[in-house]
């Protein structure tokens, strides 16, 4: 366990909800998780601009009630070049500073991305026009295992130089279960001489027939060894937070060891397994409390 000497750096992944009881559970999660200090929480942006006014009221209320440093997903789905500037300023007015720039899925029902014909049509174009909208910190995302639109791994990291030579300042990844795979991405983006900090994004599993759903969409490998730690629990979900739990502990401790000293959480607005993780870390609190229930 890290001492907190060199206790790592968090952050922490949320999404906007879409039902009082959704609500309820988003911020009784970042209440929970505010007192580690996270260097930053993120609010997600869905598809075409869906969870538009969700978000934008999310990061609102986080910026005004909870002294959090906040940033906000945008993308460039279904949206043309002026909405976006204009989201962006707002996000300025209101004191974000700090935006995640991602070229965003197709639309649901559409199974292939198409630029809007007036808008930015890759994330690298997107970084360069919030650049000249005002000077935010932007992150961008990463793949370990490589975008499933990709042509090719190569082509990927040259898509990702060309965000960092955008402006992006940080490249979260995707989530993943393999370190080895991270590692060797690494390593190849040094290699092709992008020096920004590659930051891996942690998702540890609770329920793990859902997390196969998104590991399908994204393309991130599952192996058999953790399958099979979850195997015949369907209908236990203590015994698979528990698991949860202690993969995602080895995870991070494994990547620790190795280098590693920041973590991007994705926590499906939940708190306990994230929290649980973090203290393995050495992540114990210590900050301010917030009260939003």
């Amino acid at each position: 366990m890290a001492s907190q000497a060199d206790k790592p750096s968090v952050s922490f992944e949320f999404f906007p909800p879409k039902t009082l009881e959704m609500e309820k559970a988003l911020w009784d999660a970042l209440c929970d998780l505010a007192p580690l200090e996270p260097a930053f929480v993120s609010v997600t942006y869905g598809a075409g601009g869906t969870t538009r006014e969700r978000t934008h009221a999310t990061v609102s209320r986080i910026v005004k009630e909870t002294g959090l440093t906040v940033a906000a997903h945008l993308t460039c789905v279904d949206a043309t070049r002026e909405e976006i500037e204009t989201v962006a300023r707002g996000y300025w007015s209101e004191g974000v500073r700090h935006i995640v720039a991602l070229r965003g899925d197709p639309p649901t029902g559409q199974t292939k991305y198409v630029p809007h014909t007036d808008g930015y049509a890759y994330a690298a174009d997107l970084v360069a026009a919030l650049r000249a909208v005002a000077p935010f910190e932007l992150s961008v995302a990463a793949y370990p295992e490589t975008h499933p639109e990709a042509v090719s791994s190569d082509l990927d990291i040259d898509n990702l130089k060309r965000k960092v030579d955008a402006g992006a300042v940080r490249a979260i990844t995707q989530f993943f279960f393999d370190n080895d795979l991270f590692f060797r991405f690494r390593d190849r983006v040094v290699a092709a001489g992008v020096k920004i900090p590659l930051v891996p994004g942690i998702m540890p599993v609770g329920n793990f027939k859902n997390m196969m759903r998104f590991a399908d969409t994204c393309g991130a490998g599952v192996p058999d060894l953790m399958a099979a730690a979850y195997e015949g629990l369907d209908d236990d979900p203590a015994a698979r937070a528990e698991v949860g739990k202690r993969l995602a502990s080895e995870q991070c401790l494994d990547l620790c060891s190795n280098g590693v000293n920041d973590f991007h959480f994705y926590t499906l607005n939940r708190s306990e397994l994230t929290g649980a993780v973090c203290a393995n870390l050495g992540v114990t609190g210590g900050g301010p409390e917030i009260d939003l229930k």
